[in-house]
């Protein structure tokens, strides 16, 4: 069977656009040749069309032989007749050439976000890699047109240039002189071409982000916020300089295709009419004033392919950039598979639960605990967690091991980094809650649990069929703060030995807050678990509280403890109670975070 690009995309060559264009060539070598060379056997047999024209007059139609006449037809219909094959395969073969690449390329792109993992996002923007797999994929699979209809026209160029010659070398000596003009004076359209697009493309993927991440994502809070306005003019400004710059765009495309189309014209008419002079000279023939006349009309389609293969690759190569942009970066950590690191990643994680610990910061989350993270920067938190759930490279040890030290798989199958804006893709919420494939056969009952511990009942009974009703991505369909309690449940649900929340209850109301807060330590009892809070109902559930400042610890204790002793700690955990220590204007201010029309 054949083996197709998705299987195994290979090893691609990011040493440039053109280079990676190569690539995408030589990994499919006998379908490139054969596109090749049904394209060259296409454009030369339609260049040889006219020459069995002009044997045709010359030999039967003119002295009147109806032999020679039938015979010369014959093999004009069966010239015809054989090429509408070619034809036909050479269009499957260059079909099969772009959708290896483009397969391909897909392959590589989503294999590199997959890779990147976590750090996706702080390198590259979702706009960025929305305009590569949907735009710069498919302008690279079109470049690929070179390989067939580029060599062919080549050929057929030749070709013609040598049947020219056999009927006047004046007239060869014009087609050999004449493309290489045409050429030099479309080059420099494609060098700008290719600045425009470079630029187009740029400005095409910041907008792109803001339409998939501000405005799908958080338009109703900025309505609430009153910003709503704000994003509009910055919006409509970048789509305006996306516009003028499309026109450039277009200013540039326009005058290569009118220059594609017109300057052939106007060389073959030139063509044309030295051969009718040198035919009423007496010079050329009947046929052969018929064959130039053929061979006038069979290079237009050569001369424009040259054109458009210039084009093609033009734009190939400002996507095949990005693209090698793209499958350049490297993961925030390291994997193990290459570098300095493999030579010491041979540990493997501790057998038994153990203490995760960041040198860093100082913090220490003990096995069977559940542990909190207070700081005033919401930033620091989540960089420990980021650490102790080696997201970053630093360190942090688990059991006395370094991280680093420690195989990335063993890891990710242990500790689970909950983030309170992880992705929810679309699908049923019982999709949702699964989160991994090993998870999808989950039974209704540890399902149930795990929405029961997150306070996410009312979320399963509020949709039309339950937990197989669909939902958007990103959770659309949903408010904030049921966004946020499906993402607990999704990690509860998942049962790691070691749980690492960030923030996750910042979009509660304090009554779902505190029955959060009681439900996630019953759930989590005897396992290790850490999450960031400032949030009293929840801090008052844990085991141990560790204060942050400046990303360093600067007290430990007990959360009643710390609110005794220290009056920085007591500041920022009651900054919304009242004097009596209630919680009266926290309601308040969770309310003012929640998006408008949330459901609770």
């Amino acid at each position: 069977m054949e083996r197709f690009a998705y299987e195994d995309p290979g090893v691609p060559d990011l040493r440039g656009g053109g280079r990676y264009l190569w690539w995408l060539v030589t990994r499919q070598p006998g379908r490139s040749a054969a596109g090749a060379v049904l394209a060259t056997v296409w454009l030369v047999l339609i260049a040889l069309t006219p020459y069995l024209l002009s044997r045709a007059i010359d030999d039967g139609l003119e002295p009147g032989d109806r032999v020679a006449l039938a015979g010369w037809s014959a093999a004009l219909l069966g010239l015809g007749v054989f090429n509408a094959v070619v034809g036909v395969l050479r269009h499957r073969t260059m079909t099969r050439v772009r959708m290896d690449a483009n397969f391909r390329s897909v392959k590589l792109v989503v294999g590199q976000a997959t890779r990147l993992g976590a750090g996706l996002s702080r390198q590259t923007g979702t706009g960025e890699v929305v305009t590569i797999g949907v735009g710069d994929v498919l302008t690279i699979s079109g470049a690929l047109t070179v390989v067939g209809p580029g060599v062919g026209s080549v050929a057929a160029y030749v070709v013609v240039a040598g049947l020219l010659l056999s009927v006047s070398p004046p007239l060869a000596a014009v087609v050999l002189i004449g493309i290489p003009v045409i050429v030099v004076l479309i080059g420099p359209l494609m060098g700008r071409l290719r600045g425009t697009e470079t630029e187009y493309r740029e400005l095409q993927g910041t907008l792109t982000a803001r339409i998939g991440g501000d405005l799908a994502g958080g338009l109703r809070v900025l309505n609430g916020l009153g910003g709503k306005g704000l994003f509009a003019d910055a919006f409509r400004r970048d789509s305006r300089l996306l516009r003028d710059q499309g026109y450039r765009v277009g200013a540039v495309t326009s005058w290569l295709q009118a220059l594609g189309v017109g300057l052939p014209t106007m060389f073959l008419a030139v063509v044309t009419w030295l051969a009718a002079r040198l035919a009423a000279q007496g010079t050329l023939t009947v046929g052969e004033l018929v064959s130039v006349y053929g061979y006038a009309a069979v290079l237009v389609g050569p001369v424009a392919f040259f054109v458009e293969c210039g084009y093609q690759i033009s734009r190939g190569v400002v996507a095949a950039r990005r693209v090698v942009r793209f499958l350049a970066l490297e993961p925030l950590i390291s994997d193990g598979s290459s570098g300095d690191s493999a030579a010491h990643l041979s540990l493997d994680a501790p057998a038994e639960p153990a203490v995760l610990h960041d040198p860093q910061s100082g913090v220490r989350v003990v096995p069977g605990a559940l542990t909190a993270l207070v700081g005033a920067r919401p930033a620091e938190s989540a960089a420990v967690v980021d650490r102790l759930g080696r997201y970053t490279e630093s360190a942090a040890t688990w059991g006395g091991v370094r991280l680093d030290a420690i195989a990335l798989p063993r890891i990710r199958e242990r500790v689970l980094v909950a983030d309170h804006e992880a992705d929810l893709f679309a699908g049923t919420l019982r999709e949702l809650l699964a989160g991994r494939p090993d998870l999808d056969g989950a039974d209704d009952a540890a399902v149930g649990r795990a929405v029961h511990a997150a306070v996410a009942d009312d979320i399963v009974l509020g949709l039309p069929d339950g937990l197989d009703s669909a939902v958007d991505a990103q959770g659309r369909s949903l408010s904030g703060g049921q966004r946020q309690r499906v993402r607990l449940a999704r990690a509860l649900l998942a049962d790691p030995e070691v749980l690492l929340a960030v923030e996750p209850t910042s979009a509660l109301d304090a009554h779902t807050e505190a029955a959060v807060a009681a439900r996630l330590r019953a759930a989590r009892r005897g396992r290790t678990t850490l999450v960031t809070s400032t949030s009293p109902l929840v801090l008052d559930q844990v085991d141990t509280v560790y204060y942050l400042v400046d990303g360093e610890v600067a007290a430990v204790g007990g959360h009643r403890e710390l609110l005794d002793r220290e009056p920085g700690y007591r500041a920022l955990v009651a900054r919304d109670a009242d004097p009596d220590g209630g919680e009266a204007g926290k309601t308040g201010a969770r309310d003012a975070q929640e998006p408008e029309g949330a459901v609770r």
